[in-house]
């Protein structure tokens, strides 16, 4: 038996909502191929992020994804430039279109780099009555010239929960980056390979899982309060 609602005085019962199993069934799912956006955090000329970025889009390729990736070179600071500029806009379309992504970062001075962190600061928490990252999935990869470590990782999971974006459990971080690609810029054999195609297969199978009820899954009590009382201030408003 459910707790009658009477006892919860601080709770608008119009607006409460009891989960159902039945809500996360897709009525019709969708037939198209998971959308993947990669992002990378590196410009250099031979880049380790964005190799490892490749390597990525060709294995979510291979599991059926349509992929694409943004090329960051040409992308202002962030607030140094109108929202306007062709690379801003070109990024803000991307997030919109994907229905999961990649964050790539190299490892430096014990963070993200500020070429990785500039692409997720130009992309809104909302766009108008779009939320452009909310309820979409993310795979987070890092490279690091020395040993291995988690820095990156670990700040790009911070990022991906303040974007409202469902992080996968798996993440990737390769150690001594020069020395796990070959001359064609191809990742070679080894555990931090297989554990690329561990990371990529979790993201295809949690994009396939959520992609069509994550407006559900983000549907919350006070967002829904929130919008009827702003409704009922715009509605009940004086003629001006």
């Amino acid at each position: 038996m459910l707790p009658a609602l009477d006892d919860f005085p601080n709770i608008d019962q119009t607006l409460f909502v009891v989960p159902e199993a039945s809500a996360l069934q897709a009525l019709r799912p969708s037939a198209h191929a998971p959308r993947i956006l990669l992002l990378y955090g590196s410009v250099r000329e031979r880049s380790y992020s964005r190799l490892l970025s490749e390597e990525a889009a060709r294995l979510l390729r291979a599991m059926g994804a349509e992929t694409k990736t943004f090329d960051p070179r040409g992308l202002p600071l962030p607030d140094d430039a109108p929202d306007s500029h062709p690379k801003v806009a070109e990024l803000r379309q991307l997030a919109q279109w994907a229905e999961g992504m990649v964050w790539t970062s190299p490892e430096r001075h014990g963070a993200m780099t500020g070429i990785m962190k500039s692409q997720i600061d130009w992309i809104p928490l909302a766009d108008g009555a779009v939320r452009p990252t909310q309820g979409k999935t993310l795979a987070l990869m890092q490279v690091s010239g020395g040993s291995q470590s988690f820095n990156a990782v670990n700040q790009l999971r911070v990022l991906g929960r303040w974007m409202r974006m469902l992080t996968i459990p798996n993440q990737s971080s390769v150690a001594k980056a020069f020395l796990e690609f070959d001359e064609a810029g191809r990742m070679k054999p080894s555990a931090y390979y297989d554990r690329v195609v561990d990371v990529m297969e979790e993201l295809v199978k949690f994009t396939l899982l959520t992609r069509d009820v994550s407006p559900y899954l983000v549907d919350r009590y006070s967002e829904r309060k929130e919008s009827a009382e702003a409704l009922s201030k715009r509605v009940n408003q004086r003629s001006l």
